[in-house]
């Protein structure tokens, strides 16, 4: 009898003030949760799951663009992972990165920039998005062209019109390529 395939970790975790960077971090969720023995945690900067990130194959980091940058909420998350920094940790697990903001560009490289430096420091190995855009339009793949990581768009409307439906489709689809890595 073959033993069962180790299940997959994958843990995202993200900083929301108003919701629509976790509605991104849920959609990518849902595309890793279709890769069979993956489990999935999902957790704010509010909420960290010390534990689940430790024992996590990848991490998935995401944030709201401000002012060029991450939130000052994830920053702080960031800063409160310094003890696993020296004592390298998080060294050899997948990292990928994800960044919204309410502008077209937004500043949204400078925030995956970022990201990728801290998953770099950590000794982390980065993935981008290979997916080539499908489109400019709300409803297609990649519209933003974004490959250093996921580049998704809200407009100032309530988190269940926006990010538009394309942008969620290809937070499922980096999701699940993410989880397929492992």
């Amino acid at each position: 009898m073959t033993p069962p395939a180790p299940c997959k970790q994958v843990c995202i975790v993200y900083h929301s003030p108003y919701g629509h960077t976790e509605r991104v971090a849920r959609a990518i969720a849902d595309g890793a949760r279709q890769v069979a023995n993956t489990q999935v945690h999902v957790m704010s900067v509010e909420h960290v799951d010390w534990h689940a990130l430790d024992h996590a194959d990848v991490i998935i980091f995401g944030s709201p663009t401000y002012m060029g940058s991450v939130t000052s909420g994830f920053k702080l998350f960031m800063d409160a992972t310094s003890k696993r920094w020296k004592n390298r940790l998080w060294v050899g697990k997948l990292a990928a990165g994800f960044a919204n903001s309410g502008g077209l560009s937004g500043d949204k490289l400078a925030v995956l920039q970022q990201i990728c430096l801290f998953a770099m420091q950590h000794g982390m190995l980065w993935s981008g998005i290979p997916l080539m855009p499908t489109g400019h339009t709300e409803n297609d793949l990649n519209r933003l062209s974004g490959f250093l990581g996921l580049m998704t768009q809200s407009d100032n409307a309530p988190v269940e019109e926006t990010p538009p439906q394309g942008d969620i489709e290809t937070a499922k689809w980096f999701g699940k390529y993410l989880a397929e890595l492992i």
